[in-house]
């Protein structure tokens, strides 16, 4: 996983939840599918398996984007309490909620 951003990059991402446990390791210093032991006598996903699983895994992740950067765009909660209590709900959801849902609109 890029602990910058939180998407996974790498097979570990997916094969730690392919199963539960320690199940797999590496024979060799790189971390790569062809030096993947399975260390619980259980069988080895395929390479197009681990591959697809991490694809889905980024696809997932990219698709929320906008979700990201609305929650980085709204205000804390205790600020939006406030504006509802002083305001309303709907002024709220025109003031604050709507003009970030318009910036970052939630794909088709």
């Amino acid at each position: 996983m890029n602990f910058e951003t939180g998407r996974p990059d790498h097979i570990n991402d997916w094969l730690a939840g392919y199963r539960n446990g320690a199940w797999y390791g590496y024979g060799g210093s790189e971390q790569i599918y062809a030096n993947l032991i399975v260390e619980d006598g259980g069988s080895k996903p395929t390479e197009s398996e681990v591959t697809a699983g991490l694809k889905d895994m980024q696809d997932t992740f990219d698709a929320q984007e906008y979700i990201r950067k609305r929650v980085a765009e709204y205000p804390d909660y205790g600020t939006q309490l406030d504006y509802i209590y002083h305001n309303g709900i709907e002024k709220w959801k025109t003031d604050i909620v709507d003009p970030v849902k318009a910036k970052y609109p939630k794909p088709a």
